[in-house]
């Protein structure tokens, strides 16, 4: 279980963030067009997940935008984007941000992923949401870089992880 900041308030999510050099959990999430989407579409190639509680509020809002920023500078590494938000209010909001390049991902049926990877918030406001997180998986899916956001109200450090990135393309 890990505390975390939300505002004044300390919240606490279920478990653990998997932590760098470790598998990745196997995913099912849901897509834009409610499809089944699972984590072996993205098999061989390494792949950003950002997670986020609802791409309705602001931070989530601009994380997002850089998000979509990092996807168009490196068009080989899948961006998700993941929350507890229904496939059709992630779809309006990256057509009226002008979102092209992330893909947004809803954990819509089941809250195993967030679950799975320790990100479910179990008290406070947002309990049922997830906390926010940054992983970059391998090819293989093992954890190259792991941030679980320390104050929820903040957006994560997008240059750890491009350098952990970078540095495993070199």
């Amino acid at each position: 279980m890990a505390a975390l900041k939300l505002g004044k308030e300390t919240v606490n999510t279920c478990g653990e963030l998997p932590p760098v050099g470790s598998m990745a959990p196997a995913f099912r999430l849901t897509g834009v067009d409610l499809s089944e989407v699972e984590s072996v579409l993205f098999a061989g190639k390494r792949k950003l997940l950002a997670i986020v509680p609802s791409v309705d509020t602001m931070v989530c809002a601009k994380s997002a935008k850089q998000l979509d920023e990092i996807a168009q500078q490196h068009p080989q590494l899948p961006v998700l984007v993941i929350s507890a938000d229904l496939p059709f209010a992630q779809q309006r909001f990256c057509k009226q941000a002008g979102l092209k390049h992330i893909r947004t991902l809803s954990l819509m049926r089941s809250k195993s992923f967030a679950k799975d990877f320790g990100v479910l918030l179990v008290d406070g406001p947002l309990a049922g949401l997830t906390a926010r997180a940054l992983l970059l998986l391998d090819e293989n899916d093992y954890v190259l870089h792991a941030e679980l956001v320390a104050d929820i109200g903040r957006e994560p450090d997008y240059t750890a992880a491009l350098a952990a990135l970078n540095e495993t393309i070199s």
